[in-house]
């Protein structure tokens, strides 16, 4: 008779922090937003040094910002998001992104600067908050990390509660589009800002399970030590 192997449970898979030695590190050159740092690594205990280059960067939020039912401006009711359309020089394109800002107002808690970003960005308020999903923005060489809320119960700002806004965010439109169109627009490499594919896609997984998992604002996120 064949026996059967016990269960083997595996912990719940999750990223840690983890520290390397680093030989040098210099920083060759600093700005408002982020700054170059060049650095030798060493992997294991006196192992060959690495050069690598590190770009320390504040970190961001970005906002899913979504209303269905009888506050959608679609005929069946269907669900909507919010998006605004900015020009990205470095890749030479504009994209259609949520809402999005970085941390760097000393203090400022992630769940608060999103509400600014939301409220400077689109003229909009929102009474639900929760926490879709967090990610780093390029691990290979910056230190960002996003994390992506998601905000219902929507209702337009007061016409003198609105920021005038300045440089690409002048160009800015705010438009809703169904939220089915945008997911698909996603899986056919339509739209490319990553906080937009990452907050769209766990928000389609967070509706489709009734917002079963959503997490607190408040809870801790890993970002790394490094950021500005």
């Amino acid at each position: 008779m064949n026996q059967q192997s016990p269960t083997h449970q595996q912990p719940p898979i999750s990223d840690q922090r983890q520290d390397r030695e680093v030989i040098s590190c210099e920083r060759v050159w600093s700005g408002p937003i982020f700054a170059v740092d060049a650095e030798q690594v060493a992997l294991t205990p006196g192992s060959r040094p690495l050069a690598r280059q590190t770009v320390a960067h504040h970190d961001a939020v970005s906002v899913v910002a979504l209303r269905e039912g009888q506050d959608s401006s679609q005929p069946d009711g269907a669900a909507e998001i919010l998006m605004v359309r900015q020009y990205r020089h470095p890749v030479r394109a504009s994209l259609w992104e949520i809402p999005a800002g970085l941390l760097d107002l000393p203090g400022e808690e992630p769940v608060i600067a999103a509400q600014r970003e939301l409220a400077e960005e689109t003229d909009y308020t929102a009474a639900r908050w929760d926490v879709l999903v967090e990610f780093f923005a390029s691990p290979g060489f910056t230190t960002e990390g996003v994390r992506v809320f998601l905000a219902r119960d929507l209702r337009p700002l007061p016409l003198e509660q609105r920021t005038v806004r300045q440089a690409e965010e002048a160009e800015f439109v705010p438009t809703w589009w169904r939220f089915d169109d945008v997911v698909a627009a996603v899986m056919a490499g339509r739209l490319h800002n990553p906080s937009t594919v990452a907050g769209v896609l766990a928000a389609d997984h967070a509706r489709r399970h009734d917002w079963h998992g959503l997490r607190p604002t408040d809870g801790d996120w890993l970002t790394s030590p490094r950021s500005l």
